[in-house]
């Protein structure tokens, strides 16, 4: 397509901790991408989504959430990715819940908003207010706070309102040529999205007891004729955190993987062999090393797997 004709750039979604951005990028892209699960930390890489409609290309940027206090080696970096994408972004997708507002809220709108590109807020969850009449004082409220290009109320979960949200963004993109083909929905691997689907089941079912110590790399992967063959390994600081991983009789890690291999065999159209190993790297969510090495560096939003 001509540049004179079509709009492509990157849109970033940013917001404190759990209010429903990677459940609003799976919902743009029209799959699943992004985990979803209701503990901080969930996101822990950028990641691209990317929406092609005619003319339009929105390269849609996920992003860890954002709170005040980073404290922790794993939080400043994805601190760190989070801040530098509102830098380096055409539109940004301020995305709150409705009717809440925290000094969290206002720790990422002040960030936003200190960037060059337009800022829409996304009140999202709107499908859980159950007296809709209160939207409105909270949206003046709210728009009165600063200079928003739009305020989008909206669920990610049911997709109400998506669509509007979807043509307010189109109309800020820059006139370019699309950066990726019209089908391609992410930037990432089967590889890496693998390994984050085995990181969100777990997140799911342990993170009230782990919630920041878990992380998973795949150790191998082939996709054969009609199915996909996986090794993984978790990662745990502590020899006792590997037990609760594990479960009694193993009955943890089981689960964890048959929950893992539908979502898989769900998205990749195959048949998948999972297998999940539980491994002990002491402190590694303190060691900068180790957050490299486990596949946690500060690559810029266009960087791939």
């Amino acid at each position: 397509m001509d540049e004179a004709r079509t709009r492509c750039g990157y849109v970033g979604i940013v917001g404190r901790p759990n209010v429903g951005k990677s459940t609003l990028l799976n919902r743009l892209v029209g799959q699943k991408i992004g985990i979803t699960a209701d503990r901080p930390q969930s996101t822990r890489h950028r990641l691209l989504g990317i929406k092609t409609i005619g003319p339009d290309q929105a390269v849609y940027v996920d992003t860890p959430g954002l709170h005040r206090r980073m404290r922790g080696a794993l939080n400043r970096r994805l601190g760190r990715a989070a801040i530098a994408t509102l830098r380096e972004v055409d539109v940004v997708l301020f995305v709150v819940e409705a009717l809440r507002w925290t000094e969290e809220d206002e720790y990422v709108r002040t960030l936003a908003c200190a960037g060059p590109a337009p800022v829409l807020l996304v009140i999202n969850k709107v499908d859980r207010v159950g007296d809709k009449s209160a939207l409105l004082p909270y949206l003046e409220a709210r728009g009165r706070e600063a200079p928003y290009r739009h305020l989008i109320p909206l669920s990610a979960r049911s997709g109400a309102n998506v669509d509007v949200l979807e043509r307010c963004v189109a109309e800020l993109l820059p006139y370019s040529v699309h950066l990726f083909p019209e089908d391609q929905v992410t930037d990432r691997s089967r590889r890496f999205l693998a390994a984050e689907w085995i990181r969100e089941k777990l997140t799911r079912r342990l993170g009230a007891e782990l919630p920041y110590a878990l992380a998973v790399t795949v150790e191998a992967y082939k996709e054969e004729r009609a199915l996909t063959r996986i090794q993984a390994v978790i990662w745990v600081a502590r020899e006792s955190q590997k037990r609760i991983v594990v479960g009694r009789g193993g009955g943890v890690l089981k689960e964890i993987g048959r929950q893992a291999r539908l979502d898989m065999e769900r998205e990749f159209g195959t048949r998948v062999f999972l297998e999940l190993w539980v491994k002990v790297r002491e402190g590694w969510a303190e060691d900068e090393q180790a957050l490299r090495a486990l596949g946690y560096a500060e690559d810029p939003p266009g960087a791939g797997d």
